[in-house]
């Protein structure tokens, strides 16, 4: 498939050792190993053998319940990572935070992460840093909601500040190469940037992420030309003008075929290719590179190839800038540093 060597080599190898991964989880050393991270970091330094089932079962309590999980964890983890690296600095609560960034409003799943640190903290007081807590229960979300489980590799330390002039997250209507430039900065690639992406196939937005491309595309007082008509009509409906302050924000479902059942669905990609995509950024892969439109196609014509893809991705995307060894610290509560002496333990 295509002109990339690399990607040509990469969906078969990836298949395999994915498919060894699901059988056998020990089969995912094979994989290549983030630079000071650890495969069962916690049984290896004896710290909190069972850390891992922990936080599985606490997924899986609150999975039952609200099967928006996922796509919020998701997002999280991606606001995390994204801005100082995946060091949870997301999850402090202070004045000027991340967390209080114009660009991460609406973000959810906080509450099932305290739950998880709580059950850690009395099982293995101060071992499980909150960065590791939030990599490994996305992980098992997404798995729940029909992704497949991949390795994540553990030791990861807590950061100690949190700004919200340190988010510079892309705006949801940026161009392909300026969303190409952002993966990039951190240390992905194209393939990285449309697999992740392809996360988009679950979950909502606020109208306010679209009301561009529904009315007034680049300033032209006149609908995304891009957009599919149907798609159009029904999104304005959704999502009126937003002409006055204080008006509601409606949310609306990033894939429209699958909507309330928060499943992984193959059918995100051929949503891009047939111009329904709701998010700007989404729509923009059609107007990619060939190896970006290749990875497209191949996605589109074989959901079992995105969903191996996603599981290196998503290993790529929680190795960003990680702490490990002494740097940092292991929150006791993920909600502040360990010096504040104004936090609620």
């Amino acid at each position: 498939m295509g002109s990339d060597p690399r990607f040509v080599m990469i969906l078969p190898l990836l298949a395999l050792a994915l498919s060894l991964f699901v059988a056998n989880a020990d089969a995912a050393v094979s994989l290549p190993q983030p630079v000071k991270l650890e495969w069962h970091y916690y049984k290896v330094h004896n710290t909190c053998d069972d850390a891992e089932a922990y936080i599985r079962h606490q997924v899986e309590l609150f999975y039952k319940h609200d099967k928006t999980i996922a796509p919020k964890l998701l997002r999280l983890l991606y606001s995390d990572c994204f801005v100082t690296g995946c060091d949870a600095s997301i999850l402090l609560d202070r004045p000027n935070s991340e967390k209080t960034a114009p660009q991460n409003w609406g973000l959810g799943a906080f509450v099932l992460i305290d739950k998880i640190k709580v059950v850690l903290e009395q099982r293995c007081p101060g071992a499980v840093s909150c960065s590791d807590i939030l990599n490994l229960a996305t992980r098992d979300a997404v798995h729940m909601a029909g992704a497949p489980s991949y390795p994540v590799f553990t030791g990861r330390r807590d950061g100690m500040t949190s700004t919200k002039e340190s988010v510079d997250l892309p705006s949801p209507s940026i161009s392909w190469k300026e969303s190409l430039a952002c993966f990039q900065s951190k240390g992905l690639d194209v393939q990285d940037m449309v697999t992740l992406l392809g996360a988009h196939t679950m979950g909502q937005t606020r109208c306010r992420y679209i009301v561009d491309r529904l009315y007034n595309y680049k300033n032209t007082g006149k609908p995304d030309p891009s957009m599919n008509t149907t798609l159009l009509n029904r999104l304005r409906k959704e999502c009126p003008p937003r002409t006055r302050k204080g008006q509601s924000d409606p949310l609306v479902y990033l894939n429209p075929e699958t909507g309330s059942s928060y499943r992984f669905s193959e059918s995100y990609y051929s949503r891009v290719k047939t111009h329904e995509a709701v998010l700007g950024v989404d729509q923009q892969l059609s107007n990619g590179d060939n190896n970006t439109l290749q990875i497209v196609d191949e996605f589109a014509a074989g959901f079992e190839d995105f969903r191996k893809a996603l599981a290196l991705s998503m290993s790529r995307m929680g190795s960003i800038n990680v702490l490990t060894g002494k740097q940092g610290e292991i929150r006791r509560n993920c909600r502040c540093t360990n010096a504040d002496t104004n936090c609620k333990r």
